[in-house]
């Protein structure tokens, strides 16, 4: 979603809104299909790595993406990276919509292995705080995608989501069993070569994805995070209002290991 990938807020299924998505990011400004495939790290946040991440800045995904990113909304403060919501210049200076946020991606894509991240979620209606890979046709790729969502409307859930060759529609809801707009917890994607999705909460298993839902993804991907409100989506997400003050999604850390 990034960002790519948003089926499931809809009233009707996120696989028909999904071009819009697509289309979004195959116009977004980057450069590649040259990509190099990463290995594992651990990135404390303790400063803004330029080797490994790039910070979304001057354009908007458009679609159900009622935002435009820039690269002052993500910043680094005593090991924590956040990303702010807010009205700043906007809408001027926010592609011409009426909020500006942050989104982060890795230069590199990455292939099979575990992808974690401790994070605090934004709680509001009409807010997506998210975790997930994606690679598309930015990248000289389908559209490939795997997704921890956590809707502010109701933040003791994740949603999670694949997407595959485009085709995603594979949502599901999974109870948390604490408010993670409360503090940080760990969130984690394992993604198994011609096998299986596994996602885990604080170490524990909560869902898995073995393909019988249609095929799973194979294609590298970049590693992404983002805040954004949606637009034309309050049956999924619920209507947003902005509060008059920023909003913020925190990251203590996000790490890889290659399978």
């Amino acid at each position: 979603m990034h960002s790519r990938t948003r089926s499931r807020r809809f009233p009707t299924p996120r696989w028909l809104l999904a071009p819009l998505a697509a289309l979004a990011l195959i116009f977004q400004p980057m450069t590649a299909p040259a990509y190099a495939v990463g290995g594992s790290f651990t990135d404390t946040f303790d400063s803004y790595d330029t080797g490994r991440w790039h910070k979304a800045d001057g354009w908007s995904n458009g679609g159900m993406f009622n935002v435009g990113w820039r690269a002052d909304n993500t910043w680094f403060n005593g090991g924590v990276m956040g990303q702010n919501l807010d009205v700043a210049t906007c809408p001027s200076g926010c592609s011409g919509k009426p909020y500006a946020s942050g989104e982060y991606r890795t230069n590199e894509l990455y292939s099979y292995g575990r992808f974690e991240a401790r994070l605090q979620a934004v709680k509001r209606e009409g807010v997506v705080t998210g975790f997930f890979t994606y690679t598309g046709p930015s990248d000289g790729q389908p559209w490939d995608e795997i997704d921890v969502e956590i809707l502010g409307k109701n933040t003791t859930q994740m949603q999670t989501n694949y997407f595959t060759d485009g085709v995603g529609g594979h949502e599901t809801v999974i109870d948390l069993g604490f408010d993670a707009s409360a503090g940080y917890h760990d969130y984690a994607i394992e993604w198994w070569n011609q096998g299986t999705i596994n996602w885990f909460v604080d170490g524990k298993l909560v869902h898995q994805e073995n393909g019988s839902r249609g095929p799973l993804p194979t294609r590298p991907m970049r590693i992404m995070t983002n805040l954004w409100p949606g637009t034309g989506v309050d049956g999924w997400l619920g209507p947003f209002t902005y509060p008059g003050t920023p909003l913020t999604a925190r990251y203590d850390w996000i790490k890889y290991t290659k399978y």
